[in-house]
């Protein structure tokens, strides 16, 4: 599916945070891990050389540096596109605005831009010193019935089939009374949203031949999606997220940003 993996990085822990995940990922075929590193002024261009080398060196990759003057994200976007097949990593790193909060405003451009899914990783401050690869045993793909989440399904499913893990179907129910919506639909709301999901999962199984899971999670969707991955370091998600023209407090509002703030998990994300 994928032949490289490039991981972007800035010189600071946060970045790093990725590579052990990224690192899982290349280990399960044998696929190149590329760590990238762009400075922004020639004079840091052999700075910038040492650190990526030496990182590298430490987690098995390859390391490259590239000198650009212009925009970063561009730069990383023209390097990924250089090699097809290539899947980009990177953690979320905000500095200023609504949306940097979320996502950095490299990794918001390079999301927007790409053209597919990219992994990303909201850092905690970890240390990724001497931490093993992460080997991933489940894709967790949330539904909602609309037509955004089931877009990444396809993606989703042929990742987890890329990686020998198991692609687990969720969806989250928030609770209804009966009084809001009588109480017969309420009895039946359950077993209708158990159907759609199951109904999902045995589709995507079918089309795809990947090891299949379901489950109707109960509650608010970014509280029962942290619930369900955050203390399991064998898993990540895959969500969508919106466009450029959607309002910044729409992102800030979403499941996809609220569980990238809080799950503790990568995101394969992509836009719709």
């Amino acid at each position: 599916m994928y032949k490289r993996i490039l991981v972007p990085l800035d010189g600071s822990p946060f970045s790093e945070e990725i590579i052990p995940y990224a690192a899982g990922l290349a280990a399960v075929h044998g696929t190149e891990l590329v760590l990238l590193r762009v400075a922004d002024k020639a004079s840091d261009e052999e700075d910038a050389r040492d650190y990526i080398d030496s990182i590298a060196s430490t987690h098995g990759a390859h390391g490259l540096s590239l000198v650009d003057t212009g925009d970063a994200a561009q730069a990383i976007l023209r390097e990924a596109g250089r090699q097809p097949s290539t899947l980009l990593a990177m953690t979320s790193r905000g500095r200023s605005g609504l949306m940097e909060l979320v996502l950095g405003s490299v990794a918001q451009r390079v999301v927007r831009g790409v053209g597919g899914p990219v992994l990303v990783y909201h850092p905690t401050g970890a240390r990724t010193q001497g931490r093993a690869p992460v080997k991933l045993r489940s894709v967790v793909l949330p539904l909602d019935g609309g037509s955004l989440p089931e877009a990444m399904a396809s993606d989703a499913a042929e990742f987890a089939r890329w990686i020998d893990a198991d692609l687990e179907v969720v969806s989250a129910v928030q609770s209804v009374s009966a009084a809001e919506v009588g109480e017969a639909a309420g009895s039946e709301m359950p077993a209708l949203e158990s159907g759609y999901v199951h109904s999902m999962a045995t589709d995507l199984a079918k089309r795809h031949g990947v090891r299949i899971d379901w489950e109707v999670l109960h509650g608010d969707p970014v509280m029962a999606i942290t619930d369900h991955v955050v203390r399991r370091g064998d898993v990540i998600l895959a969500m969508v997220t919106r466009r450029k023209d959607a309002l910044e407090a729409a992102l800030l509002g979403s499941v996809t940003a609220g569980c990238l703030r809080k799950a503790g998990v990568p995101i394969l994300m992509r836009l719709p």
